[in-house]
């Protein structure tokens, strides 16, 4: 009984680490975005789990309720807001579920869909992270006293954003019809914010801009490839 009072106490939120003893589960496709969510998780205490689909979401929580469900709006099998429309109705109900976005316009369609609230990329705020979950928990599951954060951002590895790369061209290379492209150009758009590359969100977002006007996308496509071929083809950081 002792060893279980002992395990328990350690598995109490402290102030350095205010999200211990919780799961959260990451519906995200972006392997930049992961392992920004990872080091956050890490830095507060938490335990991640991840999704990178709805489908593989859903096989998660044929298995366990997370604490947290944090998810990405724009994702390979369907529209993340559908996903929250699901996790709010659920009985049980996960305790915090949040959306994350490149886009903030839609942060709205988040809120309206069940979201607790809505984390915009870049995900590199530690104190953001955690006062988006901390806010939304009963009193007695918080940290007691004073928290100090620290405000040195989050740093995902650059690995994590050439397998994204990657994974655009392959997309792009393998379907040229309007969904592939729409997905394509959303994913990114949230990529390029988190990685602070603006000739690619440039890029990114003017195929996005262009499909919304039914404009010929041809030369957009083009420019779009030839910026993730240069990206790929640049040396990683050492």
């Amino acid at each position: 009984m002792d060893d279980f009072l002992s395990q328990t106490q350690l598995r109490l939120p402290t102030p350095q680490r205010p999200l211990l003893g919780l799961t959260v589960l990451v519906v995200e496709d972006s392997r930049l975005a992961c392992d920004a969510l990872r080091l956050l998780c890490l830095r507060s205490g938490a335990r991640i789990r991840r999704a990178d689909c709805i489908a593989s979401a859903h096989r998660h929580l044929q298995v366990y309720r997370p604490c947290v469900a944090i998810v990405d709006l724009g994702l390979p099998d369907g529209d993340g807001a559908s996903l929250i429309g699901e996790l709010t109705s659920a009985i049980p109900r996960i305790d915090v579920i949040l959306a994350t976005s490149g886009d903030d316009g839609l942060c709205d369609m988040a809120i309206a869909a069940g979201a607790d609230g809505f984390l915009a990329k870049p995900l590199d705020s530690l104190a953001a992270f955690q006062s988006a979950i901390l806010s939304k928990l009963p009193e007695n599951r918080r940290p007691a006293g004073p928290r100090a954060v620290p405000d040195d951002p989050i740093a995902p590895d650059p690995i994590a954003y050439r397998d994204d790369l990657c994974h655009a061209m392959d997309t792009l290379q393998s379907s040229k019809q309007g969904e592939a492209i729409d997905y394509v150009s959303g994913f990114l758009s949230g990529i390029a914010l988190s990685a602070r590359d603006q000739p690619l969100h440039k890029a990114a977002t003017t195929v996005a801009h262009g499909r919304a006007s039914g404009r010929m996308l041809n030369a957009d496509l083009l420019r779009l490839t030839q910026v993730l071929k240069q990206r790929l083809a640049d040396p990683l950081p050492v």
